[in-house]
C-alpha cells in the first residue's frame, strides 16, 4: 500500500489498528506523547467480536499465556448471592461466536499489542510525541507536535482518548458530563483468598445504588475488583488517584461477605478511586484525511464491557473501507458510516444498563432482571459481530466531510 497513516494515540485501541494496517500493507506511524510505552488500570473483557481481531493478529497463543478464559459470566444480588442471570461464556461462548471470551490485565493486552505492532515494523512506535493541531491539503494531512516536529502523511487517525486532541479539532470543543457514578479498583492476590472463594466466573454483584464487578487474571493469579457508587462528591477523573481503604470499606458495608473479604484481602494503600464522565454519541468524527477511533470517537462507559472491544473493531473497519474505496475521502466517510449505528447503540446501551444495576430495592432488581435477557441480547448483536464480514454502510452519494479543519486544536 502507498498510504501513509499517521495515528496519534499508543493505547488498545491505535496500537490494534496500527497492527491491522500494518498486517495488511500500509506505512504507519503511532505517535504517543509518552516516553515509555505502558497501560494503566487494571482488568479488561474481551469477547469474540473483538478477540477474533486478537487471533488474526497471531496472538492467540500469546493469550493463553497470560488470560483467564472464565466459563460464565453471573449477575448477583449484593446481599444474599441469589444469581439473577447467567451468560454462559467458556466453550459455550467459543462455540458459539467462533473465538473466545477472555479475562486480561490491560497492561498484559496492551504489551502483546505494543510487540504485534514493532513485530511487523520495529519503527513503527514514536514516543515522547504529543500532538497539537493538524492541517490537511488536497493531498496530504500534517500534524504538529508540541516540540515542533511535524509528521505528514496520507491519513490521520485521532485514537488519543476521551480528551484527544485530534477530536477537538474535528467536533469542536466538548465538555464530558458527570455519570453521578464514582469507581473503585483494586487488584488482589488469589493466593490471599480460599482456594474455593469463586470459580472461574465473571461476577456482577448488583444493589442499591452500587455494582460490583469481579474476576480473575493472569491465570488466576489475581482478582480484578471494581466497584461503582453514586457519589456526587468526588470528580476526579484521574485513573491513578488513591483514595481511602476506609471509605471503599463503608461504601460496600451492608453487601455479601464475599466482597467483603476481597476488600478486607486489599492493600490498604493501592484502592485507587475515579469519577466517570460521559459524551453523547456524535457524528461528524471526519474530515477528508482525518478520522476518529476508540474513545476519541465514542466514549462508552464500561456496563457492557465493549469500551475496548469497539475500539478493537474501529481498526479492522477502517483497513475495510480503505480498502473498498477509490479515495482517501471515500474510505474515511465509509468507515465513520459503518461505525456510527453500532458504537452508539453500544454506548446508550451501557448507560442503560447502569441503571439496571442500582436498582434502589431487592423487589425491583429481581424485577428488572426478569424482564431482561441479557445474554440473549449480547449474543443477537454484540458478540455475535463479524467486523471482517460485517457489511459496510450502504454507498453514499454523496459525502461531506469536513475538508479543511481549523487550524488550532481546542483542547478539553
Amino acid at each position: 500500500m502507498s498510504q501513509r497513516i499517521l495515528i496519534i494515540g499508543a493505547g488498545i485501541g491505535g496500537l490494534t489498528a496500527a497492527a491491522v494496517l500494518l498486517q495488511r500493507g500500509y506505512r504507519v506511524r503511532v505517535f504517543e506523547q509518552a516516553s515509555a510505552l505502558g497501560e494503566i488500570g487494571a482488568g479488561i473483557q474481551i469477547s469474540a467480536n473483538a478477540s477474533r481481531v486478537l487471533h488474526y493478529l497471531g496472538l492467540e497463543g500469546p493469550l493463553a499465556d497470560v488470560a483467564v478464559t472464565p466459563v460464565a459470566f453471573h449477575y448477583r444480588l449484593y446481599n444474599n448471592g441469589d444469581v439473577l442471570h447467567e451468560i454462559p461464556l467458556g466453550a459455550t461462548h467459543e462455540r458459539n461466536y467462533g473465538a473466545k471470551y477472555y479475562h486480561l490485565h490491560r497492561a498484559d493486552l496492551h504489551g502483546l499489542l505494543a510487540a504485534r505492532v514493532r513485530e511487523l515494523d520495529p519503527d513503527a512506535v514514536v514516543l515522547g510525541a504529543a500532538a497539537e493541531s493538524f492541517t490537511e491539503t488536497a493531498s496530504s494531512v500534517t500534524v504538529d507536535f508540541k516540540d515542533g516536529t511535524r509528521a505528514t502523511g496520507d491519513v490521520l487517525i485521532g485514537a488519543d482518548g476521551i480528551k484527544s486532541t485530534i477530536r477537538s479539532q474535528i467536533v469542536g470543543p466538548s465538555s464530558a458530563e458527570f455519570t453521578g457514578y464514582v469507581s473503585w479498583r483494586a487488584v488482589v492476590p488469589s493466593s490471599r483468598l480460599p482456594a474455593d472463594f469463586m470459580p472461574r466466573i465473571c461476577t456482577n454483584w448488583v444493589g442499591p445504588n452500587a455494582h460490583v464487578i469481579v474476576y480473575y487474571l493472569r491465570r488466576g493469579e489475581l482478582i480484578n475488583f471494581v466497584g461503582l457508587v453514586e457519589d456526587d462528591t468526588w470528580r476526579d477523573e484521574s485513573w491513578t488517584v488513591k483514595s481511602s481503604w476506609d471509605i471503599l470499606k463503608a461504601d460496600f458495608a451492608p453487601w455479601h461477605s464475599d466482597v467483603q473479604k476481597l476488600i478486607d484481602a486489599m492493600d490498604k494503600d493501592q484502592c485507587y478511586r475515579w469519577a466517570m464522565y460521559n459524551r453523547a454519541p456524535v457524528t461528524g468524527w471526519s474530515t477528508s484525511r482525518a478520522t476518529l477511533l476508540g474513545d476519541a470517537a465514542h466514549p462508552t462507559l464500561p456496563f457492557m464491557a465493549q469500551g475496548a472491544a469497539m475500539a478493537i473493531e474501529d481498526g479492522v473497519i477502517l483497513a475495510r473501507a480503505l480498502e473498498s474505496t477509490s479515495t482517501i475521502a471515500g474510505g474515511i466517510d465509509l468507515y465513520a458510516r459503518s461505525r456510527y449505528a453500532r458504537t452508539a447503540r453500544v454506548q446508550t446501551g451501557s448507560n442503560e444498563l447502569g441503571k439496571l444495576y442500582h436498582l434502589r430495592t431487592e423487589a425491583e432488581l429481581r424485577a428488572g432482571f426478569a424482564n431482561r435477557d441479557i445474554a440473549k441480547e449480547r449474543g443477537q448483536w454484540v458478540f455475535s459481530y463479524d467486523p471482517f464480514t460485517a457489511p459496510l454502510a450502504a454507498p453514499a452519494a454523496t459525502h461531506s466531510p469536513r475538508s479543511r479543519p481549523s487550524q488550532t486544536a481546542a483542547g478539553d
